[in-house]
């Protein structure tokens, strides 16, 4: 029989030769001469290559016949084994073509998911050249998403408010941390109820759900500059009206700038303030040319919802009185940046000793003082609801200095992660802003003195207790280490 080569398995058939089962195996280098002697010795048959021997009929007979069995178990078993090899062949093509496929697949893969990586870079490279020349925030004016009304009737899940609640609202302490997002829509919607806005400018009450909840659609997820924030503002404002019974010294559509100018006064707040806005030259800033593009900004958002008939609340005012509640809206909003506050506040100043409520300037320039007040009134409030606030400010500032540091931009150190601390960022602002500007409101509402203004002088008073704390523990620290290095330095020595 042929030799097989180092990679051919040679192939096995089994035969029944009389009841014996005898294992043939072939290489495919068998000539037929080697299959038939191999077959005549299988089968008893004596080997000779071309000659017949004599055999007895019987014998013959027996021989034959016990060769045709053979013959037809070899024939049998070498089907079965072109068959197997058939359809191992078949197999293999098969799994050749399935590896193909899902290479080609890979490729399909691994290119789309270049493709995605290219589109993530070139939209970076976009974003980072626009953070020069366009504004950093999402919002733009031509996109109507956010400001696209529900037009079917608005059903937020409205709580219902219990007595206790409808008191709590009218005091400065109210806690907003235990209030989902449609609780508060609640509470605002109940406001405009309670002091009469909706009867006496015959708001439609729907009109006034859409427009509470496409307020709330367009104030984005910042950590401080948030729709919780609008909430405490207008809430603060809902109590100092109270507070001040201001409802008797103002008129109707005063209280209507004063609510609607804190519901609006930071809407789409992009989280980075008018310093980055200038500095990074943004579109705001570029389209305000610098003149508090954030204020502007908002109060732009404010009146194209207000242009959604869906959301016009004040549809159903003549036109004039719609114009001066709609500049009233625009100064107190405006009047929110900080860089105007030592403006507002000596200009009030200058009145309040003999403030007179039936003089309109007089009366303007209250309001925005209220709403400088409200805006920043979170000390305000008791101190398990007031610091959870500045741990927001605070990650709002930082987020800003980072992204100030990674652009090249200046950082200002009360915004620095690296410089700050809770008691040093609070008592200069609780100092010298907030509690004078409480202090002069005081004058003309001596009411709020026990209940805003003290709590803003024993938060000072705590927070410079704290900075104490820490400067101890600072100089402790200090020393510490000038020991550990001095005693470094002997050893060494």
């Amino acid at each position: 029989m042929g030799s097989a080569s180092s990679t051919y398995r040679p192939k096995a058939i089994y035969l029944d030769i009389e009841g014996r089962t005898q294992k043939v195996i072939f290489s495919r280098y068998c000539n037929p001469r080697d299959i038939k002697e191999l077959l005549c010795s299988t089968a008893g048959l004596s080997r000779f290559p071309y000659r017949v021997v004599a055999l007895t009929g019987a014998q013959l007979s027996e021989k034959s016949e016990i060769f045709q069995n053979v013959l037809a178990q070899v024939a049998e078993q070498f089907s079965r084994a072109f068959k197997i090899t058939e359809l191992k062949m078949e197999i293999t093509n098969r799994l050749a073509m399935l590896e193909k496929r899902v290479e080609l697949e890979g490729l399909k893969v691994v290119e789309i998911e270049k493709c995605r990586n290219d589109i993530r870079k070139l939209r970076d490279e976009i974003a980072t050249k626009n953070n020069r020349t366009n504004s950093c925030c999402k919002y733009s004016f031509l996109d109507e998403l956010k400001l696209t009304p529900r037009r079917d009737v608005p059903s937020y899940p409205k709580y219902k408010l219990s007595q206790e609640t409808i008191d709590a609202l009218r005091k400065p302490t109210f806690d907003a941390w235990q209030w989902e997002a449609n609780e508060m829509l609640s509470c605002l919607e109940h406001m405009y109820h309670s002091l009469g806005l909706v009867k006496d400018f015959n708001i439609n009450p729907i009109t006034l759900k859409r427009w509470l909840l496409c307020i709330h659609d367009n104030y984005r997820n910042n950590p401080f500059h948030n729709f919780r924030h609008c909430f405490c503002v207008t809430q603060m404002m809902y109590s100092m009206i109270s507070l001040c019974n201001l409802q008797e010294k103002f008129t109707q559509v005063d209280i209507l700038i004063l609510m609607s100018a804190a519901v609006c006064h930071d809407l789409d707040h992009p989280g980075y303030n008018n310093t980055y806005q200038i500095n990074a030259r943004t579109e705001l800033a570029v389209r305000y040319n610098d003149i508090s593009p954030l204020e502007n900004h908002h109060c732009a958002i404010a009146f194209q919802i207000y242009s959604q008939p869906e959301c016009h609340i004040f549809a159903n005012m003549d036109l004039d009185t719609f114009k001066q509640v709609r500049q009233g809206i625009i100064n107190l909003i405006l009047a929110t940046d900080m860089a105007r506050h030592g403006e507002i506040l000596d200009c009030f100043k200058q009145k309040v000793d003999n403030f007179d409520f039936s003089n309109e300037e007089h009366v303007t320039s209250l309001k925005m003082v209220l709403i400088k007040c409200c805006d920043i009134s979170n000390e305000v409030r008791p101190m398990e609801v007031a610091e959870p606030w500045v741990d927001c400010l605070l990650e709002e500032y930082f987020l800003q200095s980072d992204r100030e540091k990674s652009e090249g931009l200046p950082v200002a150190p009360f915004m620095d992660r690296e410089m700050v601390t809770k008691p040093t960022a609070q008592i200069g602002f609780i100092k010298f802003v907030l509690v004078p500007m409480f202090e002069t409101v005081m004058k003309l509402f001596p009411q709020i003195e026990d209940v805003m203004v003290q709590p803003l002088r024993d938060s000072r008073d705590r927070y410079e207790e704290l900075k104490q704390i820490d400067d101890t523990m600072n100089e402790i620290q200090k020393k510490k280490n000038e020991s550990l290095t001095l005693g470094s330095k002997k050893k060494g020595n």
